[in-house]
Formats: C-alpha cells, sequence, structure tokens
C-alpha cells in the first residue's frame, strides 16, 4: 500500500498515465492491469451489491420469517434474472453519482457521511448480537480459534483476501494516492491508518456474525451462503428480526458502496487524466459499459447458462481477479523497490523520519515478491482446477 501510495502522490496521475511519467517502456502495462482489474471486479460486485439492496427491501417483505425458506429465497432471487439486473443497476447508478460529484462534493463528502454511519451500525448490532441469550457459545468460538486448523493454504487464503479488502493491485490506492497532492502526509502512517481500520472492521464484523449465529443453533456457513441464507434464519428467529436484517444489509450496502467508488474511480480517473474526457462524461460512459459487462455475471447464477471455460460468468470474473490483483501487487512492489528507489525514499520521508524505511525496500525488493508469488500462483492453480485442468 504504501507503495502504491508512492507511485500515485509522485505523479499525481491515474496508474497508466503515473507509470508512464516515473519509467515509460513496458511499465505502463502495470497500469492498465490495473485500470482493466477495476473494470472487471467492479462489474461482478456490483452485482453482490444489488443484492444487499434486495435484501434490504425484502427483510420488510417476508423473507425474515421462520417459515421461509432461506436457502429457497435465495436461489429463487438469483435466478430471477430482471430482479438481479434491475438491483445491479440500481447499485451502480449510486456509485456513477457519488463519482460523477467529483472528489470533494463526491467521494470525500459521500466517506464522511458512509464511514461514520458504517460505524454507528456495526456498534449497535455488536450490541444485539452479544446480548443475545447464548451469544457466549459464539464469541468463546471467535476469540479461540484452533490454530491447527492453520496451514499454508488458509494463510495463502487470508493474504488473497487482504490483497482484495485494501484495495491493492488494482491501482486504487495509486489512485487516491494521487489526490494526496503536496500535503505533508505520512505514507507510511496513512497506510498504517488503512490497514488497522480495515482489519479493525473485520474484526467487529465477526462479533456481529458468530454470536448471533451460535445464539440460536445455526450452522455458520461461508460466503454468500452465511450473509445471505444463514443470517437471514438467524434474524427471523430475532424479537424485530426484520429491523435487524435492515440494519445489517444496510451496513452492507454502505461498506460494498465506499468500495465500488474506488474501483469506479481508478478507470475514471485514466479517462480524465490520459483521454482528457470530462469527469461527468467518464463516470457516466465507463460507469454504463461496467454496468452491461456485469449483466452477464448477474444472469449467469441462475436466470441463464453464460459460461465461460465450463464457469458461470460472474465465478470466471472473480477467479480472473483473483490473479489479477496479486499480478498486479507483486510488480508494482518491485518497481518501487528496484527501479524508482530514490522516488520511494522521498516520498516516504516527506512528514518526517520513516524509521522502517531500509526494512521496507528490501521487502519490497525480495520479500513482498516472493509471497506475492505463491498467491498468484495458487490463483492460477485454483482457475486452472475450476475448468478442469
Amino acid at each position: 500500500m504504501i507503495a502504491e501510495f508512492v507511485i500515485g502522490r509522485s505523479t499525481q496521475l491515474n496508474p497508466v498515465g503515473a507509470f508512464q511519467k516515473l519509467k515509460g517502456g513496458v511499465w505502463p502495462i502495470v497500469g492498465w492491469l490495473g485500470v482493466a482489474a477495476g473494470f472487471i471486479i467492479l462489474s461482478f460486485y456490483s452485482v453482490i451489491g444489488g443484492w444487499t439492496i434486495k435484501y434490504i427491501i425484502s427483510s420488510f417483505t417476508g423473507l425474515i420469517n421462520p417459515s421461509t425458506d432461506a436457502t429457497g429465497y435465495f436461489l429463487g432471487f438469483i435466478g430471477n434474472g430482471p430482479q438481479t439486473v434491475l438491483f445491479h443497476a440500481i447499485f451502480m447508478a449510486i456509485t456513477i453519482y457519488i463519482v460523477y460529484k467529483g472528489i470533494g462534493e463526491g467521494i470525500e463528502s459521500w466517506c464522511k457521511i458512509l464511514m461514520p454511519t458504517l460505524f454507528v451500525l456495526l456498534l449497535v448490532l455488536i450490541v444485539r448480537a452479544v446480548t443475545l441469550p447464548g451469544a457466549g457459545a459464539g464469541i468463546n468460538f471467535y476469540l479461540n480459534p484452533d490454530f491447527s486448523k492453520i496451514n499454508s493454504s488458509s494463510l495463502i487464503a487470508a493474504l488473497g483476501q487482504a490483497f482484495f479488502s485494501l484495495s491493492l493491485g488494482m491501482g486504487a490506492m495509486i489512485t487516491y494516492g494521487s489526490y494526496l497532492g503536496s500535503k505533508k502526509t505520512s505514507l507510511p502512517q496513512s497506510a498504517a491508518t488503512v490497514t488497522l481500520l480495515d482489519t479493525g472492521v473485520a474484526i467487529l464484523a465477526g462479533f456481529v456474525i458468530f454470536p448471533a449465529v451460535f445464539a440460536f443453533g445455526v450452522a455458520p456457513g461461508a460466503g454468500p451462503g452465511l450473509t445471505f441464507i444463514t443470517l437471514p434464519q438467524v434474524f427471523a428467529l430475532m424479537p424485530g428480526g426484520a429491523i435487524w436484517s435492515a440494519l445489517f444489509f444496510v451496513l452492507l450496502l454502505f461498506a460494498a458502496i465506499t468500495s465500488a467508488i474506488s474501483l469506479l474511480e481508478v478507470v475514471v480517473a485514466y479517462m480524465v487524466d490520459n483521454v482528457k474526457w470530462a469527469r461527468q462524461k467518464a463516470a457516466l460512459v465507463i460507469g454504463g459499459a461496467i454496468f452491461l459487462l456485469g449483466v452477464p455475471s448477474a444472469l449467469s447464477q441462475g436466470a441463464m447458462p453464460i459460461n465461460i471455460l465450463g464457469l458461470p460468468f460472474l465465478d470466471a470474473m472473480s477467479l480472473l481477479s483473483d490473479i489479477m490483483l496479486p499480478l498486479g501487487g507483486m510488480l508494482i512492489a518491485l518497481f518501487v523497490g528496484w527501479v524508482i528507489v530514490d522516488v520511494a525514499k522521498k516520498q516516504t520521508t516527506i512528514e518526517g523520519k520513516f524509521a522502517l524505511q531500509p526494512v521496507w525496500i528490501w521487502i519490497l525488493r525480495v520479500v513482498a515478491p516472493i509471497v506475492i508469488f505463491v498467491i498468484f500462483f495458487n490463483a492460477v492453480r485454483a482457475l486452472l482446477s475450476s475448468i478442469g485442468l
């Protein structure tokens, strides 16, 4: 993350323009990789973001009822093409609007609203979850992990999740770094703050999920199953479950929107800087194109058999992004550690001394590329395995 901030602030440009300015040659390909990753990821991310909007509404229209088959409800929804495309369109429209308004009036002002609200909702849901009868079992399960089950595969999976969660390797942090300008902002401190907040929110989310799941004796699932099947079953058993369900999915929506605007901003920034489009035009045209790419993902989960290499379109896009992010991250680490090391040293000491700078440089040069290559290799292996190779 510090390396991406360095590239962005030192050039004041989008990922493609930044690499062109700093070195040129083949290196702008890394910037293009980030722009392409942002485009692809948002196309399917918006589909899932749309699911959260649907579930906010569904919380008050029959979903949160002990007699409702949560699995059947979810499969019925994602198999309904017009609905999935509609909610995908609503989510993209919100994202486009915020980016359309610009940095100050759009992204910055909306994040000032969304982020505090997100934390408040999270704390309210935590209080509700941990005060449920039987919640102690869930807290104990959460805070006393079975370390014997942690192996190389789980560590690699965690690193891959960290990459996605922190928006690394896709140009988002380069783009945001370019907006820091000449402000006396400590890049190492900024990266540490973002990482700690991101991790903190993830840890707090566990205090919503596991106490609630264990309080009602529901087996914890994973991924979409946990979010859209298990938790609605839990909320259905709670007093005032519809309200708690709606609050949870509003929380999820806000978190998704903050990530989505980062993804769209990467591509829009390129169009504004390099193609010289007006921000408004770039947001509308690029946002519209991303929406269209997302339509096959929306339909591929049950409405229509839209497959690539035998995989549903959404799953294929997700696996492709799992490869693109670590590849971009690995190349960024090598670029900053070996090619623009003098720029990196200067940018990380603008606000003061960076005591760990020598260690950081060698992590970028050697440790990070090796570790990230392992993530990249496993992502490629997972894709090949998924298509039967």
